[in-house]
């Protein structure tokens, strides 16, 4: 048997994390089960991960490739999915955005792991038209406009003092005024996938994954085929 390290020779945690594993006993997946549309199919996976209980089911890992080439991967929410693709919001001028801006490109990772289910996509990303931005930002509480008015995000600050000190600001300007204007720098972005794989976590760690490919001569149709897990 391999001798794998410890987390405790490693960082004196007590916790062996190499042999931390589950066994996923659920009910498996077949291509034939799944909708021909793939967002339709996830759409079905998201109802049942928040009829389920999942916590922030739909929490979403942004997976983006910076001018470098270093890619970065942070948690973002999902605000709306249809026929044209997946829709979240962040400040124009971040990290993330800056990516996106860069390479047109992003991949997102769904994981609800207590359905032992995950799901990954990839494709092209483009902001969103002004007047969608202004619908969701309407929406959205007080506070949480406060604070993306407020935020610089990404820029280095000296402590959490500068923070609350914009957010402060941000108050006492809107303070009289019932709406918090959409700040020009916050906006939409979604990604049109061009891949979609649905994974099933199943016994001895042959899971099931289908996944579903856009036809590339543009017709706008789905190819899905299982692949080994």
């Amino acid at each position: 048997m391999t001798d794998y390290p410890t987390a405790d020779r490693v960082a004196g945690t007590g916790i062996d994390v190499a042999r931390m594993r589950a066994e996923y006993e659920t009910g498996g997946i077949d291509v034939e089960d799944l909708d021909g549309d793939p967002v339709v199919e996830f759409q079905r996976w998201l109802a049942i991960a928040v009829d389920a209980g999942v916590t922030e089911a739909n929490a979403m890992v942004l997976s983006t490739v910076d001018a470098d080439g270093q890619p970065w991967s942070r948690y973002v929410l999902l605000k709306d999915v249809d026929e044209r693709g997946f829709t979240f919001y962040t400040n124009y001028g971040s990290n993330k955005s800056n990516d996106l801006d860069g390479q047109g490109r992003a991949a997102l990772t769904f994981g609800w792991l207590e359905l032992r289910r995950q799901v990954n996509i990839a494709g092209t990303v483009t902001r969103v038209d002004q007047a969608e931005s202004d619908a969701y930002w309407a929406v959205r509480p007080r506070g949480s406009q406060l604070g993306s008015a407020a935020s610089r995000q990404s820029e280095p600050v000296a402590d959490r003092s500068v923070v609350d000190g914009w957010y402060e600001e941000a108050e006492a300007r809107w303070a009289d005024v019932p709406e918090v204007p959409r700040p020009s720098y916050w906006g939409g972005w979604r990604l049109e996938p061009h891949t979609i794989e649905f994974w099933q976590g199943r016994l001895n760690r042959l899971h099931d994954r289908i996944r579903y490919r856009r036809d590339p001569a543009g017709s706008g149709d789905w190819a899905r085929r299982r692949l080994s897990p």
